[in-house]
């Protein structure tokens, strides 16, 4: 087999790696590139491989930086099938027409108000463009194994991270490779720690932790400390968080405070319709998870839903409340209207959530940043801007060592991906020093031989 690394290489986005054999190709991941505008232009880039030429898609997960490439590569000729767990196939309805949509009104703004040097400025794909997609689609279950375009057997385990997420084993002939996928955490409070790793000659590892740990502090207080603070100064706190997994750990989070009496009472409005749609994917795959039925039902009881644009603007006073909106980076999504009223006033917090990709509007505001540009002007930051330092669904470095470790056999060689360029380089030293296992941190488009 050849190995080419399409993404995810000295970034943590647009994860795709091609796997080739002499008569078949198969796409592990075919995410899109977020953040630095050098990274989002290859989404605009011709593929190095003909879609057309690619037998079968097979997705770890249904995050957009994994899965959002879908609609490009079908119209682009692409016509195979597309594996993934049934928790990913459920996700990426929601996700893919969102991503869609959000590539259509970004075009519609910049063409309303002229801040794009396109004229027109088109969106990537459209929102019919990713619903066709769909058809694509095929889920496969756990732990079982499976024939993929005839030339490839690969099986799914369970990753953590969010519904549906796997690590994949993949196998042609005498040759192996494990993809990790995004690694989750052996104690988060909502989704089960990863599955044991299993043998495989080869290993792509993520690494977007791979240079620093977690903080041993609790969320819960972190929460609650940000929340008091923000409303006794009179103060609004809007999270940015990712529709999938982190909105509704933070949403369970806040439940469990109020409960607790631990928090101010005021409302809490969950403006995401996308948002609303994954919590309700949760009721249907519970084994995936450690809520209950009620107690899912309960935290969800918890926030007043958003679903109209209408409704989404009526919240914007300053009146003190806390708002949950994705996206997570600020990238796009509800989330940055309300940034845009909230932040200029000192009284107001905004709370991230989750990891920042460099460039992203979360990862500027969090460097301290006093204006960031939206819908294509400044807006000025004043606004108290925090980070949780311990709600990650991604392992840190030390939690993807202890995974490794458990290997029954170690590979012949480690690809480190999905990080940073110091974070991957990190990592690649950690596994290298601890494990003695060989590893490398390969370059964007690098191809590689799997004896």
């Amino acid at each position: 087999m050849q190995l080419q690394f399409l993404g995810a290489t000295q970034t943590v986005t647009g994860s795709k790696y091609l796997l080739s054999t002499a008569n078949k190709k198969i796409l592990i991941d075919c995410g899109l590139f977020q953040g630095l505008k050098e990274l989002r232009l290859r989404n605009w880039d011709k593929l190095s491989v003909e879609p057309s030429s690619i037998d079968a898609v097979i997705l770890t997960h249904a995050h957009i930086d994994h899965s959002g490439y879908i609609p490009l590569l079908i119209r682009n000729g692409f016509s195979g099938k597309i594996y993934c767990t049934k928790a990913t196939q459920d996700l990426c309805k929601i996700l893919l027409l969102d991503s869609g949509h959000l590539q259509e009104e970004e075009a519609r703004r910049a063409n309303r108000y002229g801040y794009s040097k396109h004229k027109p400025a088109l969106p990537l794909y459209t929102r019919d463009e990713a619903e066709k997609s769909l058809a694509y689609f095929t889920a496969l279950e756990f732990n079982k194994d499976y024939v993929v375009a005839g030339d490839f057997n690969v099986c799914f385990n369970s990753a953590g991270h969010i519904l549906g997420a796997a690590n994949l084993l993949i196998r042609h002939q005498n040759t192996s490779i494990l993809f990790s996928g995004d690694i989750g955490r052996p104690n988060d409070p909502c989704i089960f720690p990863p599955a044991p790793i299993v043998s495989a000659e080869y290993l792509v590892v993520e690494s977007t932790y791979g240079d620093r740990l977690h903080e041993n502090v609790d969320v819960a207080e972190e929460i609650k400390t940000v929340v008091n603070r923000t409303i006794k100064r009179g103060g609004c706190v809007i999270i940015p968080a990712f529709a999938v997994g982190r909105a509704q750990s933070v949403l369970y989070y806040l439940y469990s405070l109020k409960k607790q009496k631990k928090i101010s009472d005021v409302p809490i409005y969950f403006d995401s319709p996308m948002a609303t749609e994954v919590t309700k994917v949760m009721f249907d795959h519970i084994s995936e998870h450690r809520l209950s039925p009620e107690e899912g039902l309960a935290a969800c009881s918890a926030a007043h839903y958003i679903n109209s644009v209408d409704e989404s603007k009526s919240i914007d006073n300053l009146d003190p409340k806390i708002i949950i909106s994705a996206n997570g980076m600020a990238t796009g999504g509800r989330v940055l209207h309300h940034i845009k009223y909230y932040a200029p006033n000192s009284l107001n917090t905004i709370l991230f959530s989750g990891y920042q990709a460099a460039g992203t509007r979360g990862d500027i505001m969090l460097r301290g940043t006093k204006q960031v540009k939206m819908f294509g002007e400044l807006v000025p930051i004043n606004a108290e801007v925090v980070a949780l330092n311990n709600i990650s669904a991604h392992a840190d470095y030390q939690e993807i060592l202890a995974w490794l470790r458990n290997m029954p056999k170690p590979p012949r060689k480690v690809f480190v991906t999905h990080g940073e360029p110091h974070a991957a380089d990190a990592l690649k030293i950690k596994i290298e020093e601890t494990l003695n296992w060989q590893a490398v941190t390969p370059k964007y488009l690098e191809t590689v031989e799997l004896e």
